[in-house]
């Protein structure tokens, strides 16, 4: 199988794979009603997810599974388990066994994630950039889905969605085996050591990596998680309607979400053309830009505010899938998977909390202007990448761009 289809395959199995990531997010308006369930309540629909996934992340790290296991039957076997969360949240008699489950979900995702991009970095070392491009790509296409589906039925069908995003995940557990094997640059399997990790996180090169990761996942699921709250606040100001019976903000925010694939395939191109220092900085840049100005375009009509929100659902996660790739240049070979997992253990512990504190802000100061606060992300972000470009390590980044 040549490297192209690998990749199209694989796309493939990270969209299906991880679809039931925002499926209780979706359908959560209704979750929160059958649940009696407050603002902050519902928010754990979500966070439960992100802990679950560090959880997993940071075991598979520890224990080198990533390396040491066959990517492919690891990606496969956690997306079945995935599939059979969700599909036990659809039948939870409450919110702790349903947040449970959610948390088991994320656990079983970080089986699906990093390993994929573990595979991808295996097939592929020029153009590597784009390749883990195409993944989250695929990835951002998958954690939108569950919004489609909540947009086409009606609002009081909620397990329906929860259903498909299960049997899209089974699907991308066995499009995955269809992978011949875990690349030809695979390194062969470490053996287990506990030093694997500091050795990771005491590099000064990918700790730089790693923060400007930090500064991205600071901004990137707290405006996924609530971008159809600010929709439907902003239409409700707009029109004193109920916008979210209408389903307008859940398509509006498969469209903003959706529309991060266009910045992942952009992000790839360029970043291998350009340097990935660059492009993330670039990225992070118009990003936190939007989440500053979003509020100006708060209660007006969606031919204005839709596309600044498409712009910053480009933008936001442009530069997502390079900080991946330059971890994957920068650590040693032989713990490649380690260092993505342990990577994005750390961002998604993050998101935990901002996911968490925006609604909490928007309490106070209104959802106009609660975006805002996601710009601090961005700011950092930029500060972190700009001085990795100037270390000697940025020769070894997208081919010696930086």
């Amino acid at each position: 199988m040549s490297p192209r289809r690998v990749l199209a395959v694989l796309a493939a199995a990270e969209l299906c794979g991880m679809a039931p990531w925002f499926s209780a997010s979706a359908v959560a308006p209704t979750l929160a009603r059958q649940w009696r369930l407050g603002a902050a309540d519902a928010a754990w629909l979500t966070i439960s997810v992100q802990l679950g996934f560090v959880a997993g992340a940071l075991v598979s790290a520890l224990l080198t599974l990533s390396d040491r296991w066959s990517a492919r039957r690891l990606f496969a076997a956690s997306a079945a388990i995935a599939a059979a969360a969700t599909l036990g949240v659809a039948f939870a008699p409450g919110p702790a066994g349903g947040i449970a489950l959610r948390m088991l979900t994320g656990a079983a995702l970080a089986g699906v994630y990093p390993p994929g991009m573990k595979i991808a970095a295996g097939w592929f070392r020029e153009g590597r950039g784009l390749a883990i491009g195409t993944l989250v790509g695929a990835l951002t296409l998958g954690s939108a889905f569950p919004h489609l589906v909540r947009w086409a039925v009606p609002a009081a069908q909620w397990r329906p969605v929860l259903a498909v995003a299960a049997a899209a995940a089974l699907a991308g557990g066995a499009l995955v085996l269809l992978v011949p094997h875990d690349g030809p640059f695979a390194a062969p399997a470490p053996r287990f050591s506990w030093r694997a990790a500091p050795r990771i996180l005491g590099d000064r090169a990918m700790s730089l990596a790693n923060l400007g990761y930090l500064g991205h996942m600071w901004e990137l699921y707290a405006m996924w998680t609530w971008m159809a709250a600010f929709v439907a606040a902003s239409e409700q100001v707009r029109s004193g309607g109920d916008p979210v019976a209408s389903g307008v903000p859940a398509l509006v925010t498969f469209a903003v979400i959706g529309s991060g694939a266009v910045g992942c395939w952009l992000g790839g191109r360029y970043a291998d053309r350009w340097g990935r220092t660059l492009v993330t900085s670039v990225a992070m840049a118009i990003s936190g830009s939007c989440a500053l100005s979003v509020g100006a375009l708060f209660g007006r009509s969606l031919v204005l505010l839709g596309p600044l929100l498409l712009v910053w659902g480009v933008a936001v996660v442009a530069d997502s899938a390079q900080f991946s790739a330059a971890v994957s240049e920068l650590a040693p070979r032989d713990l490649v998977g380690t260092a993505l997992t342990l990577q994005t253990s750390l961002g998604f512990l993050l998101t935990c909390f901002t996911i968490y504190l925006l609604p909490w802000f928007a309490a106070r100061v209104g959802w106009q202007w609660s975006m805002s606060l996601l710009a601090l992300g961005p700011a950092g972000g930029v500060g972190a990448m700009l001085a990795l470009r100037r270390r000697p390590e940025a020769q070894r980044l997208a081919g010696g761009r930086g």
